[in-house]
């Protein structure tokens, strides 16, 4: 793109008949072009996690300069979870409409027909890469380098129980990496900036924290551990000041990461001509300071789903502003395509608003809109000035931020307004996945199959997470996202992953696994449809203990904790095009058990 405008500007100054003209006409072409960007997204930081915000507790300057060199987006909004945020983000649409409903077992996937905000950045000629959570889909074409980037490091999972050297993807392959996951995932990140920084990209980075496991280099913890903090959460008496304290200092540890990109950027004098964004999933996982709003991570209220967002573009947004005006995750995509000046890819309707102008400051007032919030069947409903929550109760959210007492009373044609439409809403968009599961309980594994077997990405893994255990075997934690399946010790127990089998063709099959000492030498077969076979020993013993390393606070009960997983190779299975469920099983059990399965892996190799 540099040589095709210093191109043009030589051919301009053969043609154009003075001096100044040429100037002219060479700064406009300078101009023109493409804005560099680069996303960030912080995993279950609150509001008020940040020192902009008003924070005394700590100070993230980083992030903060975001704000300061471009503009506050101060009533933000984003959904009381991950995955939603992440597909709305990605989309400009209501989650819903995208087919993801929930967090795990598949209910995180986007629809492979949505077009994402990276398609349409690879489509103008960027290269696009993300680094880190992607939480939308594993398995192709579910997967984030099928849905528009070129290159992808990180965890697909909805969180990751390793933060220390963890197993991370790059590509579709597992590797082992070394150093914090913020740091690791900043490190490609950062190769990438590198490796393109003469051409314009599209650079992606959800961090893992401060979602749980409470997990902060020892460097952190220790400027932490004892700080006194300065402002209590609107329930103190449920605040755990220990994880107020980890969750701040995850957040510094972040804030840090932020920096090294900032200052890569400056280093190939990218800084002025980059739109940077910040913003965080939910709100925050754990009850600590966030304004006396009311309603946490998974709550529907302001405090569950409003976020920071700033945005920063020296080059084209003025600096130093604070925008009032209602706004969210649904949003980005428009605006940063309109910023960009690049055309959307799909021709489906978007929900979100292009904000261009606004953050310009060439426009000062939208039209009056409505935000809709949803999860696991609640629905509020935002407008500038007042939020009806799930209950049909409406606030002036200008005069009770905290949501203390109801104003339907004062004002029962706004209520009845805001509740008629909500109800027209839940018809017309949540329908869309109620209609599309019924009859599914909501927290079961999502019907739809995974997806095996294309040639353009031939590898495949199924976590345990995306399984159904059953004859004993269980779930290491009842939180499946970074879970493990346990308790093999009879003949009925069985893994079970339906499947959608792509290509007819020939798969290697290997197992990620642990097994004691004395087990090793079961007999185990995975079967598919149309009488598809493979049968293998299991071996040789591999028994490492559990983690002591991961840990600042003790681990929520609900989440596993971790071990190093080994990969055997079950041998070769033919698989028929076709739905089918993959089953794991055991025929002979020598010892008390068979082994742990963490992934079965899946390579397409003939066809």
């Amino acid at each position: 793109m540099m040589k095709l405008l210093r191109a043009a500007v030589s051919t301009v100054l053969f043609l154009l008949p003075s001096a100044n003209a040429v100037l002219a006409e060479s700064a406009e072409l300078v101009d023109l072009a493409p804005p560099n960007i680069v996303v960030f997204l912080a995993d279950d930081a609150g509001w008020g996690d940040y020192s902009f915000s008003g924070n005394k507790s700590h100070t993230t300057p980083n992030i903060d300069s975001i704000a300061t060199s471009g503009v506050a987006m101060d009533r933000f909004f984003v959904c009381p979870v991950c995955a939603p945020t992440r597909a709305e983000f990605l989309t400009g649409r209501y989650h819903p409409r995208g087919g993801v409903w929930g967090v795990s077992t598949g209910q995180e996937r986007l629809d492979p027909d949505e077009r994402t905000v990276a398609d349409c950045f690879r489509a103008a000629g960027y290269a696009t890469g993300a680094f880190g959570k992607w939480h939308n889909g594993s398995q192709w074409p579910y997967h984030p380098m099928a849905r528009g980037f070129d290159e992808y490091f990180g965890h697909t999972a909805g969180h990751w129980g390793e933060y220390f050297d963890p197993p991370l993807e790059h590509n579709g392959k597992m590797i082992r990496t070394k150093g914090f996951i913020t740091d690791v995932c900043t490190d490609k990140a950062l190769q990438f900036i590198e490796r393109n920084h003469k051409q314009p990209f599209f650079c992606y980075i959800p961090f893992s924290t401060p979602h749980s496991p409470w997990a902060v280099p020892d460097e952190y913890w220790q400027q932490y551990r004892e700080r006194e903090i300065a402002q209590e959460g609107s329930q103190p008496k449920n605040e755990i000041t220990e994880q107020t304290r980890c969750a701040l200092a995850m957040v510094r540890q972040q804030d840090a990461c932020v920096g090294r990109v900032l200052r890569t950027l400056e280093k190939h004098n990218l800084r002025d001509n980059t739109i940077i964004v910040y913003f965080s999933d939910n709100g925050p996982n754990s009850w600590r300071w966030n304004d006396g709003m009311k309603g946490r991570k998974g709550s529907t209220d302001e405090g569950g789903i409003r976020s920071v967002c700033y945005v920063s573009w020296p080059k084209a947004i003025p600096a130093g502003r604070t925008l009032p005006q209602i706004s969210g995750a649904i949003d980005l995509l428009p605006t940063l395509t309109a910023l960009a000046g690049i055309n959307r890819v799909g021709d489906r309707p978007l929900d979100g608003h292009d904000l261009s102008a606004l953050l310009r400051n060439e426009r000062s007032e939208i039209s009056e809109r409505v935000i809709m919030s949803t999860w696991g069947g609640r629905i509020s409903a935002r407008t500038q000035r007042y939020r009806l929550d799930n209950m049909g109760d409406l606030f002036d959210m200008q005069e009770d931020p905290s949501q203390t007492t109801p104003v339907n009373d004062q004002h029962p044609e706004i209520a009845a307004d805001l509740q008629r439409q909500v109800a027209d809403w839940r018809d017309n968009v949540l329908s869309i996945t109620t209609k599309a599961y019924s009859g599914v309980e909501r927290r079961g594994v999502d019907p739809r199959p995974l997806t095996v077997g294309y040639p353009e990405f031939p590898i495949t893994m199924l976590p345990a997470r995306d399984g159904t255990p059953s004859g004993g075997v269980e779930r290491s934690s009842s939180a499946p996202n970074c879970s493990y399946f346990v308790n093999w010790t009879t003949t009925e127990g069985r893994m079970t992953w339906h499947v959608d089998v792509h290509t007819t063709g020939e798969y290697q099959v290997t197992v990620d696994y642990t097994c004691p000492e004395g087990d090793a030498g079961a007999t185990v077969e995975l079967s598919g449809g149309r009488g598809a076979r493979l049968t293998a020993l299991t071996g040789p013993a591999w028994d490492p203990p559990l983690y002591d390393n991961q840990d600042t606070l003790p681990r929520p009960g609900a989440e596993s904790q971790m071990k190093p997983f080994r990969s055997l190779n079950l041998g070769r299975i033919s698989l028929t095009s076709g739905e089918q469920d993959l089953v794991l099983r055991a025929l002979k059990i020598p010892g008390r058990s068979v082994m742990d399965v963490r992934r079965l892996t899946l390579t397409l190799i003939t066809q």
